[in-house]
């Protein structure tokens, strides 16, 4: 229900379609976004819950908000062009390029047209996905984006756009990214885990380690399970490492650790505990 509200409450802001955004002020490294401004990953994401519910279900209302997300991704958010491929914007209100969330969009599009048969979603998840294909670096990685500020290489980003080339792999048909998906799953899962399990970070050192290295590492592990099922001993590793490292007595994950005696122990709702029941429960319905 509070989805929906949300929804209500951005159409009623002259969107054209199901949006939502962050309930507070947010500073990215690239851009501020005002409390209530919907973004592409958010939406993504929420409209994937509504397909989720649509094939569980099996009624309409749900696969009509996922159509309404996606029309907002066409309509309201600007793309950068480059050749025959595009890269979908975070934000409505700025022009902004960043991997994971193209990718977000894209997959959306591309799950959505495979039950309505919409060719211009496909089309547009098709060349979203083949620019960040095209950025992918020599050793298989990304960057989290192509600005100059935004040249890092991180897990659980990482992992995020390795999720989205296989939805759209799977929506498609169209196999013509999976060795680019294979390659960056590989590299993901050289990089960046050490051999008890613990997450790291970033391409280059391991700390600080955030929940989410855990949480989404897990779910993708899970998501991979059927094209690499050797891949269950490390997500079983990576979650006791989180369980007897991140995990606090009362039962909550924590946000992040700095290192051994720095904590950070913020009990954040969507962004450890929401993502590490579902993780688990990925890993669970496996065993």
């Amino acid at each position: 229900m509070q989805a929906l509200d949300w929804l209500t409450e951005n159409q009623s802001k002259g969107y054209s379609g199901a949006c939502w955004g962050n309930h507070f002020d947010y500073q990215s490294r690239s851009f501020y976004l005002p409390k209530g401004v919907p973004t592409i990953v958010w939406t993504s994401l929420i409209g994937h819950a509504f397909l989720d519910g649509h094939d569980h279900f099996k009624q309409d209302k749900y696969l009509e908000v996922a159509v309404s997300a996606c029309e907002h991704i066409l309509r309201d958010l600007d793309r950068l062009t480059e050749g025959d491929t595009l890269c979908l914007s975070y934000i409505p209100t700025a022009n902004k390029q960043v991997h994971n969330s193209n990718t977000l969009g894209a997959s959306l599009l591309a799950r959505t047209s495979s039950r309505i048969g919409n060719t211009q979603y496909r089309s547009i998840a098709q060349k979203a996905i083949q620019y960040t294909a095209n950025h992918q670096r020599a050793d298989s990685s990304w960057y989290y984006g192509e600005a100059d500020n935004l040249h890092w290489v991180d897990n659980f980003h990482t992992a995020y756009v390795l999720d989205c080339f296989k939805y759209y792999a799977a929506s498609t048909g169209d196999d013509r990214f999976v060795k680019n998906m294979m390659n960056g799953y590989a590299y993901w899962k050289k990089t960046f885990f050490l051999p008890d399990g613990t997450p790291r970070y970033y391409d280059h050192k391991t700390l600080p380690i955030d929940i989410q290295c855990s949480s989404q590492a897990i779910d993708t592990l899970v998501f991979f399970h059927d094209v690499d099922p050797e891949n269950l001993p490390l997500a079983l590793s990576i979650a006791k490492w989180t369980i007897e490292h991140m995990q606090d007595p009362t039962g909550y994950f924590y946000y992040r650790r700095y290192s051994s005696l720095l904590i950070n122990k913020t009990p954040t709702l969507h962004w450890g505990q929401a993502t590490m029941l579902c993780a688990l429960a990925g890993l669970y319905k496996l065993l």
